[in-house]
């Protein structure tokens, strides 16, 4: 008999996508990230570079940043990171350092993701999942975009 719990990968990519609208209302780019350990929450953001005038102010990055921090640890080995849209190759330079364990993203990027370049940009005990709630993520990015263009 499996054990059901509500702490999943749905219930993660759901905060994720919540910090993607965040981002969304402070016009900023939506994507948006949680970072788990144990099933815990360590980290949450969003995209802020308008607000902090930083092009390395990604969503990834700033989770990284935060659960490092929390964490006291510079290798999230045992992490699993929540993205709503693929990483692009700065992000990914940046998992890899960290040598995160787990990468769950929403949507492909097909411009900007790192898979463009190939899988090898993260840490090679990184396991990688994709498309979960790709949907909600496209969804909210075309809303986005569309605004900006009218």
């Amino acid at each position: 008999m499996a054990l059901l719990t509500v702490y999943d990968d749905n219930y993660y990519m759901k905060l994720a996508l919540r910090e993607a609208k965040i981002a969304f209302e402070a016009e900023e780019v939506p994507i948006g990230a949680v970072l788990v350990y144990k099933n815990q929450i360590i980290s949450k953001s969003h995209n802020q570079t308008e607000l902090l005038s930083d092009v390395t102010a990604h969503a990834e990055i700033l989770a990284i940043t935060s659960a490092s921090s929390q964490l006291d640890m510079k290798y999230l080995k045992k992490c699993t990171l929540y993205v709503s849209l693929e990483p692009c190759i700065m992000c990914a330079g940046a998992l890899r350092w960290s040598q995160l364990g787990r990468l769950v993203y929403a949507a492909e990027d097909r411009k900007q993701g790192f898979m463009r370049f190939g899988k090898e940009l993260l840490h090679p005990k990184t396991k990688i999942q994709f498309g979960l709630m790709n949907g909600e993520s496209e969804q909210l990015l075309q809303s986005f975009f569309q605004k900006k263009r009218n």
